[in-house]
């Protein structure tokens, strides 16, 4: 599977020593892929549109799964990412980072081997997350 210059360069960029130990620090158990599908089912419990779970291990070093989703309003992508930071952290996961959670278009919640994004319709289309990682497999959730 080839990698066009940005997934390198994103890869590469996110890779460094340190975001390593943060995402080892945070890693709870080996199954990052159970943890990507909670977080999936908390967004759709919550309304969230279109989620849609990238597998990108092997593919970058930043994170080994990506949960998008999208929301009508400021306020239904708090509540998304609120019950997504619930259910995690109530299983034990534990934020690394999070970013435009007050009155943000996206908002992203970094939980080392996986990381939420929450949309607005329209920013979601502008920054193409899917576009981008396009060659990643998807991963059904039901």
């Amino acid at each position: 599977m080839a990698r066009s210059p940005t997934q390198i360069a994103l890869s590469q960029h996110h890779a460094a020593p340190d975001r390593a130990a943060a995402r080892a620090a945070a890693r709870i158990d080996e199954d990052s892929q159970r943890t990507a599908v909670a977080a999936a089912r908390a967004a759709l419990e919550k309304k969230a549109e279109d989620v849609v779970v990238l597998d990108l291990r092997g593919v970058s070093g930043y994170t080994d799964f990506l949960v998008i989703g999208s929301g009508a309003s400021d306020r239904q992508l708090e509540a998304i990412t609120e019950g997504v930071e619930k259910e995690l952290t109530t299983h034990g996961h534990r934020v690394i980072g999070s970013e435009g959670q007050s009155g943000g278009r996206w908002v992203l919640l970094d939980f080392g081997d996986v990381v939420v994004h929450v949309f607005h319709a329209d920013e979601r289309t502008h920054y193409d997350l899917e576009g981008l990682w396009a060659d990643a497999p998807r991963i059904e959730v039901e």
